[in-house]
């Protein structure tokens, strides 16, 4: 126990007896060890995003001239948000919510914004990881499914791929096998959204099987999460590297990464090439979505996250890079057997992990085994973000309310509650008419938009009314030393701006979404995606409102008390000082052996505080 000693008119003094920041951290939590802690973050960001988005976006975007936007706000908005997050976390020692409370009690709406975001994600995210656990159930055995037109889901106008011609081009009404496993045996797709028809009970074991797996991942907190990620984090790394190996052997594996590369410089005239930069960066760093926050939060308080943080940036963009080696090395070949361009067979999302990779390892040798390690990775990439983006919900709740979910298995109880109702929900998504469900949520309820709008107000409360400087020095008496000033001028100015900026185009630019470029969604389907946007959105400017209204005194009085500081918070070595220097002049003879702790506390004997 501390004393906290508070100077009160006259000599006397209010003892009040507080827990210290060391038995906080011991009743929360901490990561055994810093690998613990870059495991955990590195299997959040480095995730499904790396393999089958960024690969796509640079052949997309002008190859190799793509990394030049790419950089641009890698450094303007990625890491300096990534660092703001981690740091944020790991000097409050608070969740998603509670961090923002003590910063500035005026955007906790922003805290909320970030976990209405994850816990629609944790809905709809791991279907992905359902309908690659039931390609990997088919991928055990001689003849993979998807590969021939011999099965009782193919239709009179399937036609399977010959080698050395393009025969399924040569029949405008004909279709893969690989199309109509994906379509016809995976999803049952119906014809619309209107059309929700029945669930498939196959991706219903599969989406079971794969909550209960993140259960137990997270279930004992950061004790079992930071071990579950010693091979979660690092098993996606050998598969990769064996299908890159794979890949870069294969003929026709230097047509696929010569169009990967191939810098395209006139394609920087467009703008939409910049959007997609400045979305990639907020996708694939996981940033605004309040996981990096709870992340650090289990840090040590002295943890070097600036460190940290700029060697996980360098290893996501890096891990992104070399994916595209083994990615379009594959569908080089891929359009080497077909002689197509490959401007046919390069896909991005769901249909490049579940139509152009399955038919292009179909076309292997010892095919099943490269379909194992291909699915047994997009597995992996896929769980532990998910379960990071769960333990960031709970973490978020459990700081809310400790003395109610701090007690014996109430915990566990909770996380269980999260899943259940997660997998209850998610039940729409494996209907016939599910896919439909799927996109919208993929397009609204986590999309760029969301996260730009989040990444103004976080770096707008940090610099501009907690204060960049005083933040600074926080995270000075942190580390020891002060980060480079480039980022808190990219606080400042670059990020909010950039954000803001990006921001605008896409409202400006916004088109409706279309299913496969072709099936467009009623008007009640688009007012259902707004409502997702929108529910994490309006929490930031209602909270603002909100708090304004309800809180007595006049306006300006309102917002200085709104925009103060917690005194909770850990103290920096000028503001103990000042608080010693304070308290030594107070001269009742109550003088301390030691100085007040980070948190603005003085330890004093038990005998003392007995007094």
């Amino acid at each position: 126990m501390e004393t906290k000693v508070e100077p009160s008119n006259g000599h006397s003094r209010q003892l009040d007896i507080v827990p210290s920041t060391e038995e906080k951290m011991t009743d929360r939590g901490q990561w055994g060890n810093k690998i613990e802690f870059v495991l955990s973050v590195a299997g959040e960001i480095i995730g499904l995003g790396n393999v089958w988005r960024f690969p796509y976006l640079c052949y997309k975007n002008g190859g190799g001239a793509f990394f030049i936007p790419y950089l641009i706000f890698l450094f303007a908005c990625g890491i300096p948000v990534f660092f703001l997050e981690t740091s944020l976390g790991q000097y409050t020692s608070e969740g998603g919510i509670t961090c923002w409370r003590k910063i500035c009690p005026l955007f906790e709406g922003v805290g909320y914004a970030t976990q209405v975001i994850v816990a629609l994600l944790n809905i709809y995210y791991i279907i992905v990881l359902a309908w690659a656990l039931y390609y990997l159930s088919n991928s055990f055995t001689w003849d993979l499914p998807w590969a021939s037109c011999n099965n009782t889901w193919n239709t009179n106008s399937c036609m399977a791929f010959q080698r050395g011609n393009s025969s399924i081009n040569h029949h405008e009404n004909t279709t893969s096998p690989v199309i109509e496993f994906w379509e016809r045996r995976v999803l049952r797709i119906s014809s619309g959204i209107d059309d929700i028809g029945s669930l498939n009970g196959h991706l219903v074991a599969c989406l079971a099987i794969a909550w209960v797996i993140c259960y137990f991942c997270i279930w004992k907190g950061v004790k079992s999460t930071g071990k579950v990620v010693y091979f979660t984090a690092t098993f996606p790394y050998a598969m990769l590297l064996i299908l890159l190996v794979r890949g870069v052997t294969l003929p026709g594996a230097s047509r696929g990464i010569h169009f990967y590369l191939y810098p395209d410089v006139e394609r920087l005239s467009d703008p939409q090439v910049w959007m997609d930069a400045g979305t990639q960066i907020f996708f694939s760093y996981a940033i605004c979505l309040g996981c990096l926050t709870a992340l650090g939060s289990y840090n040590k308080y002295n943890n070097n996250c600036y460190r940290d943080c700029l060697s996980l940036c360098f290893l996501n963009s890096g891990t992104s890079f070399i994916a595209g080696f083994a990615i379009f090395s594959i569908l080089g070949f891929m359009s080497y057997e077909q002689n197509v361009p490959i401007s046919e067979v390069a896909e991005s999302g769901p249909g490049l992990a579940f139509i152009a990779y399955p038919r292009a390892v179909s076309m292997m040798p010892f095919s099943p085994l490269w379909a194992c390690c291909f699915f047994i990775m997009i597995v992996f990439l896929g769980l532990d973000s998910q379960f990071v983006c769960v333990e960031s919900l709970v973490t978020a709740m459990v700081d809310m309310y400790p003395s109610t979910f701090r007690r014996k298995n109430r915990r566990e109880l909770f996380i269980l509650a999260v899943a259940v109702v997660s997998f209850l929900l998610g039940l729409i998504m494996l209907t016939e008419g599910g896919m439909y469900i799927f996109q919208l949520f993929d397009y609204y309820a986590a999309s760029g938009m969301c996260l730009l709008f989040v990444a103004i107000f976080e770096t707008v409360c940090i610099a501009w009314i907690y204060g960049a400087d005083r933040f600074y020095d926080n995270i000075e008496d942190m580390i020891g030393y002060r980060p480079s000033p480039v980022i808190k001028y990219c606080w400042l100015y670059f990020t909010p701006a950039t954000c803001f900026g990006t921001f605008a185009f896409a409202l400006i630019k916004y088109s409706p979404l279309k299913y496969n470029n072709e099936y467009e969604y009623p008007w009640w389907g688009h007012g259902i995606g707004w409502i997702l946007a929108l529910s994490s959105m309006l929490c930031i400017p209602l909270w603002v409102a909100v708090k304004l209204y309800s809180t007595p005194g006049t306006l300006r009085e309102r917002f200085v008390f709104l925009t103060t500081p917690s005194t909770e918070l850990p103290k920096t070595k000028q503001e103990q000082e000042r608080l010693l220097a304070i308290f030594a002049a107070d001269g009742d003879g109550l003088h301390q052996k030691s100085p007040p702790t980070k948190d603005g506390y003085f330890p004093v004997d038990e005998k003392e505080s007995n007094c």
